[in-house]
């Protein structure tokens, strides 16, 4: 009968002890859980202010307007518009379809 009441001492103790462990895990768990909720909330604001500052800096009036300041381009127009006339090309010496 002792040792039946012995045994039953040890595996409460044993029972006892992992509840606390697993409950200790458990909290761990929960806080690394929080961290990353705040951290992917974090990174999913910075992605929507990346998001709207890419939108702002491709409008095209700010890209023309940029072009226009800084670059100091100006509109392509026919009266400016230069053509090169590329001549054919020369066959090598000796190849020119003479024997």
């Amino acid at each position: 009968m002792i040792r039946a009441a012995f045994f039953l001492v040890l595996l409460l103790m044993a029972s006892a002890i992992s509840l606390v462990t697993v409950r200790f895990q458990t909290r761990e768990l929960f806080v690394k859980s929080e961290h990353l909720k705040s951290q992917a909330h974090e990174l999913d604001s910075e992605w929507r202010r990346l998001q709207v500052e890419r939108a702002e800096l491709a409008r095209n009036a700010r890209i023309d307007s940029l072009a226009r300041t800084e670059l100091h381009l100006v509109p392509v127009t026919p009266g400016r518009t230069v053509y090169l006339q590329q001549a054919a090309p020369q066959p090598p010496a000796g190849q020119g379809g003479q024997p």
